[in-house]
Parts: C-alpha cells; sequence; structure tokens
C-alpha cells in the first residue's frame, strides 16, 4: 500500500446531475469523517450526508458517502466516496476541501488503476 493518500473526481467534469470524488489510501477514512462531520458509515452502503468544509464549517452539499474498508476496495485501499450534485460550483468546493486536509493530494493521471495494479485488484489486461 502507498504511504500517501490521493483523491479525484471519478465522473465527468461539466453538466451532470452527480458527480463522484473518490479518496483511496491510508487517509481516506479520516477525511471522510472529516467531510461528512461525524464517523464512518457501514462499510458498502452509501449514507445520506451533510457535507461540510472541515476548515470552515460552511455547507458543500447534501449528498451520499460510501466507505470501502481495505481490501475490499477498488484499490486494494480504503476508499472513500462522495456523491454529490454535479454543479460546478459544488464539486469545486469539495476538491477545494479535500485539498485543504492534511495528507491528501491530487490524484495523478491513471493513478487509480495504477494502485489497484499494483495491489493485486486489475490484471494487465483489465489496466490497459
Amino acid at each position: 500500500m502507498n504511504n500517501d493518500t490521493i483523491y479525484a473526481v471519478a465522473t465527468a467534469l461539466g453538466r451532470a446531475g452527480i458527480a463522484v470524488y473518490r479518496v483511496s489510501g491510508p487517509a481516506a477514512g479520516a477525511a471522510l469523517q472529516e467531510i461528512r462531520g461525524g464517523g464512518l458509515p457501514p462499510p458498502r452502503r452509501a449514507v445520506h450526508s451533510q457535507l461540510r468544509d472541515p476548515e470552515t464549517g460552511e455547507e458543500i452539499d447534501d449528498g451520499l458517502c460510501l466507505w470501502f474498508p481495505a481490501p475490499a476496495s477498488m484499490t486494494g485501499e480504503d476508499v472513500a466516496e462522495f456523491h454529490i450534485h454535479g454543479g460546478h460550483a459544488t464539486s469545486a468546493a469539495l476538491a477545494a476541501s479535500l485539498g485543504r486536509i492534511a495528507g491528501l493530494r491530487p490524484a495523478e493521471p491513471g493513478e487509480f488503476t495504477r494502485r489497484a495494479f499494483e495491489n493485486g485488484k486489475l490484471d494487465l489486461t483489465e489496466a490497459e
């Protein structure tokens, strides 16, 4: 497992009803708790949550959160997902909030797939 925690939007940016942000790595659970202001939801269950900027307390959105503890996740690491309304302002606010959480950094292109491959969740054919 990698020591750093990455995040990225997992859906196409632009006009969409829903945007999904994914966080993978050892600090994914802490990030989820900070944004939703509570404990971790039950594994693999969507939980309705009031999402807030942990630094300012400002409301980001009313959305869904999911928790996938390692190794039962798409990357083999702890993974959190935020399902929010797809507007640009909401997406930008969540990305900015994630970016201010210590230990998180934006994912590089293909990094989620690389981690899944490295952790045996995908073979080389699936990764390509």
